[in-house]
């Protein structure tokens, strides 16, 4: 139900810090990560090759890993340097390592095919790492099949009755039909929202008020399952709608990246840059805690929705108009399985 080769995030950059070892499930498989002295992050399997004791209860030595199980040393590359007692090392006695890329604060990993590992497939994801944007990292563990946020993410008719007193603001998020366009990586989604209610989190940055102009203009890359979104609001007639994006306007973009952890849990990156108020950090706090919290009202309803369908598996959902995104979606996400399956990908 993964794909395999794909870039996807092991962990915010900041989470692997020198001289300390960092322990993730990603697509079911147990990743330990550590930062060698060069600063370049080494992915391994967490599991020693002799009794597979977890090498993250290890001990790191310079930019080698020793399992403290039975003593066995690993370098970077996942070859097995030393056997306690032993002169002959097998080259059969390593463990998997994975290719891993350092961007935009983000620590990618490849999980497939180390041969197909191509970093110009990254998603672009600058604004989190870029001096004309503000943002502060988030993180939530969702306990729930990663393609029931996939879903959520895609369909923002949602937004009108989850998020009815966060990023909502009218019953249009659900009337309106999007735009759908389709690219080899995925799809665009464009929704616009002509003279609109100001959403509820943005009261207090505006020196103005409703109506408005709104636009939400995300990319879905299916590879990777990285949400990247265009969104912000104007005074309504300024142009905004049309591509200007005037002086006074709030521009945001979202950054969201989903890595499965396991069948039923998802690993889930975030952050919400904005393009104005750069010198006052309080804005960027305000913005990333509503938005922390209105993905905690998502986290709730997914769950909720994850725990229906583990009392109901064989019961099968009924799509409505609003689905046409997530539709096309999971039906493209089945072709790139099959083919990966059949090692044409």
């Amino acid at each position: 139900m993964f794909l395999r080769n794909a870039w996807y995030v092991a962990a915010w950059k900041d989470e692997v810090v020198e001289g300390a070892l960092f322990a993730r499930t990603l697509l079911e498989e147990p990743v330990v990560l550590f930062r060698q002295s060069s600063g370049a992050v080494a992915a391994l399997e967490d599991r020693c090759r002799h009794r597979f004791a977890p090498l993250s209860r290890g001990r790191l030595e310079g930019d080698r890993l020793r399992c403290m199980y039975h003593g066995l040393v690993y370098d970077a590359s996942g070859a097995c340097v030393e056997i306690p007692g032993q002169d002959h090392i097998s080259a059969r006695a390593c463990v998997r390592s994975y290719p891993i890329v350092e961007r935009d604060r983000y620590v990618w990993i490849w999980m497939g095919d180390t041969a197909l590992a191509n970093p110009d497939l990254i998603p672009d994801c600058h604004w989190q790492d870029d001096p004309a944007w503000r943002c502060k990292p988030g993180y939530k563990h969702f306990a729930a099949d990663y393609r029931l946020i996939v879903d959520n993410l895609l369909d923002f008719s949602h937004l009108s009755f989850v998020h009815a007193s966060t990023l909502g603001g009218s019953n249009s998020m659900a009337t309106l039909r999007p735009r759908i366009e389709t690219f080899d990586w995925g799809l665009r989604i464009t929704r616009l929202y002509p003279s609109d209610v100001m959403p509820p989190y943005a009261a207090a940055l505006a020196s103005y008020s409703s109506p408005v102009d709104r636009w939400q203009i995300y990319d879905w890359h299916i590879a990777g399952n990285v949400l990247s979104m265009d969104s912000g609001f104007a005074r309504a007639g300024a142009g905004a709608l049309e591509g200007k994006r005037p002086d006074d306007a709030f521009q945001f973009h979202s950054i969201q990246a989903l890595t499965p952890e396991t069948a039923s849990t998802t690993h889930y990156f975030w952050t919400y840059p904005h393009n104005f108020a750069l010198d006052d950090p309080s804005v960027t706090d305000m913005l990333a805690n509503g938005i922390s919290n209105a993905f905690e009202e998502d986290r709730v309803m997914i769950m909720a929705q994850q725990d229906v369908l583990n009392r109901s598996p064989d019961r099968t959902m009924f799509n409505i108009g609003a689905d046409a995104a997530p539709m096309q979606v999971r039906a493209r996400l089945e072709q790139l399985l099959a083919a990966e399956a059949a090692g044409e990908g």
